[in-house]
């Protein structure tokens, strides 16, 4: 400010000087007063151009003063950089171990065709639906073993006929055996006449039960209560025993996740750990357990398979991509954003602030990701303040300035800094 004030001061010096040889009449007439020999035009027009100059001088005189107060204000001005700091104090979360996979039938039953096989003649059931053990599902046409059966029938009953004649013949021969009127020769040979007899009755029998069998596999029925997962049958199709699955049915409705899971995190599975399961298009997760962990690694994938148990429900459809959280462990340790975890050829470090608001470099170990950042396993005791984005362009033992108090890593982040 006393800057400015010189410089319009020595401005308003120099204005008196000029004014010196300036007459007390400028424009008098050419007899006398300034610029003699001058018509009064003339003087006028030298007036403008030093009252002209007298107000480019002020100007600059102004100008002057305030680059001055801009170059103060600019050198009073805080270089360095302006950043934001998250808390680094540990917090308890449950740690879960990611598994992805497919929905389906815990039991999944194929249904095909038995014996001789024949034409499809009847669907009575379709995919989705829910059916009791033994209900029919399709009927094969029936028109060739009808006929066979009633043959059969009749011939049993032809059997068995001749078996009641002689069994009665023989009955009447052992009745007179004790008079002498008939020979042992010809009891002997009634008694084997009607074992005989009682015989084929068996074979008929026998017969007509493998025809009547042979009828019942032309129904196609439901081994299990479930629920109809495919039908491949067709009306008029042609199947046999080799054919292939008409039916697959989901025994008693119940489903799994069938998912792969890294080797590393197999050693922390146990059989009834809980399970959050996702799937793509549902909103709210379902819960489950974990059933069977794999008793193998693959050599190639380096995967292991985990199988989870869920409740029955329409939206977990077999063959459906899901994804599963398992809760493996309780723990505290911090959970920075992911741009506050940077990487180099040394290994995962973090950028932190002193007391003095000086940078340091820190190496830290992570323990993978969740919803609020990259968990660190070790490296940070929980007190220090770690800078929450562009560490990377910060140099160690340089000075910072804070924008504002620490924030926690799972708040929101303030413009700067924060989840990322």
């Amino acid at each position: 400010m006393n800057t400015q004030f010189e410089d319009r001061s020595d401005a308003a010096d120099r204005v008196t000087e000029l004014k010196r040889y300036l007459p007390d009449n400028p424009v008098a007439g050419p007899s006398g007063g300034w610029l003699p020999g001058l018509s009064t035009t003339q003087r006028r027009i030298v007036i403008a151009a030093v009252v002209a100059l007298l107000l480019v001088l002020i100007a600059w005189a102004v100008m002057r003063s305030g680059a001055g107060a801009a170059g103060k204000g600019m050198a009073a001005t805080d270089d360095r950089p302006l950043i934001t700091v998250i808390s680094a104090s540990p917090k308890s979360f449950a740690a879960t171990v990611s598994v992805t996979g497919t929905i389906s039938a815990r039991f999944d039953m194929p249904i095909s065709a038995e014996g001789e096989g024949g034409r499809v003649a009847a669907l009575l059931v379709e995919a989705g639906d829910r059916v009791r053990k033994g209900q029919v599902l399709a009927r094969l046409d029936m028109s060739v073993l009808r006929p066979q059966v009633a043959s059969l029938a009749a011939a049993l009953e032809e059997s068995r006929a001749s078996s009641s004649l002689a069994t009665a013949d023989y009955e009447r021969a052992q009745a007179v055996a004790g008079t002498g009127a008939l020979s042992a020769e010809e009891v002997e040979r009634r008694r084997s006449s009607a074992l005989a007899a009682a015989a084929k009755v068996k074979v008929a029998e026998a017969q007509l039960a493998e025809a009547r069998a042979r009828m019942g596999r032309a129904e196609i029925r439901a081994p299990d209560d479930g629920i109809v997962l495919t039908r491949s049958a067709e009306i008029g199709q042609t199947v046999s025993a080799g054919s292939g699955p008409l039916f697959r049915l989901a025994r008693d409705g119940e489903v799994e996740l069938r998912g792969q899971i890294a080797e590393k995190d197999m050693p922390q599975l146990r059989p009834d750990q809980p399970v959050r399961v996702f799937i793509t298009g549902v909103d709210q997760p379902f819960d489950g357990r974990v059933r069977l962990v794999g008793a193998v690694i693959d050599p190639a994938t380096r995967l292991g398979e985990v199988r989870v148990a869920l409740p029955s429900h329409a939206d977990l459809r077999p063959g459906a991509f899901a994804r599963g959280e398992i809760t493996v462990d309780q723990s505290t340790t911090p959970v920075l954003p992911q741009t506050a975890v940077l990487a180099d050829e040394d290994g995962t470090y973090v950028m932190i602030v002193d007391a003095q608001n000086k940078v340091a470099k820190r190496q830290v170990r992570t323990g993978g990701t969740r919803s609020g950042g990259v968990v660190i396993n070790t490296g940070l005791k929980g007190d220090e303040r770690v800078v929450a984005t562009a560490a990377a362009f910060l140099r160690e033992g340089e000075e910072v300035r804070i924008a504002d108090e620490p924030v926690q890593a799972d708040e929101p982040a303030q413009p700067g800094g924060g989840e990322s």
